[in-house]
């Protein structure tokens, strides 16, 4: 189900009931507003309530999670205050399994494998910096990774999330030598023309914080040649 809202916007929902509204992010998009000013998917996403609803008065929406500007797909947002803090709770307890979809220009060593290192991050560029064993003020982060299809220029990667830190995933991957198409922040030799990376929330699973029914959605890759290539 999709409601354009804009010349500008199209929103892309993949679930919505009374408690929560799932959404496919698009390259570019912001979950929640920052210091650049720009309107926040938080923000899209009420507009579309108060319009479907009609609803004469603020709508109410709570921010799960965030992806990265340059990335795309999955972002859970709460419609009551009640399941925003249970679902709070559920990610902290580890209880939202969430799956990435990346593209590489390097193959990595190992076909499978998990990744272990401790992560820093430096407010002053926002990257964070990859280290083999812990040192001061870094935190641990831990993926698992296995290789799911060689492309004619790329491969194919898809991630399990066991930790949450900055920038995870584009840092660890880099570390391993395999920087995701596009992100020059962390070793991609050109950006991709849209200025996004080939980072992908995939699919997210979990026990519905109120029915109890099992949630899995799959979100659909950005519209481009190469994302096109991995399912072909």
């Amino acid at each position: 189900m999709s409601k354009k809202l804009s010349n500008k916007a199209n929103l892309q929902v993949l679930h919505e009931d009374n408690h929560i509204i799932i959404i496919n992010k698009r390259v570019g998009d912001i979950v929640q507003g920052d210091i650049t000013g720009d309107k926040p998917l938080s923000e899209v996403v009420k507009e579309y309530l108060k319009i479907k609803y009609q609803k004469p008065g603020n709508v109410y929406l709570g921010v799960v999670h965030r992806l990265d500007r340059p990335t795309s797909g999955i972002v859970i947002f709460a419609k009551t205050s009640k399941v925003l803090s249970r679902l709070n709770k559920m990610f902290v307890d580890k209880n939202i399994g969430k799956t990435y979809w990346a593209i590489v220009k390097n193959k990595p060593n190992k076909k499978d494998n998990t990744l272990t290192h401790w992560l820093r991050k430096n407010p002053k560029n926002n990257k964070s910096s990859a280290y083999n064993q812990e040192i001061t003020k870094s935190k641990k982060a831990v993926l698992s990774y296995k290789t799911l299809k060689k492309l004619d220029h790329y491969f194919l990667i898809e991630i399990a999330l066991e930790t949450g830190r900055h920038h995870q995933i584009r840092c660890q991957l880099a570390k391993i030598g395999c920087p995701i198409k596009g992100d020059l922040k962390y070793g991609a030799h050109r950006s991709n023309n849209n200025g996004g990376i080939h980072l992908h929330s995939r699919h997210i699973d979990f026990i519905h914080p109120v029915n109890n029914q099992k949630i899995r959605i799959t979100a659909p890759t950005p519209q481009d040649a190469t994302w096109h290539a991995c399912i072909d």
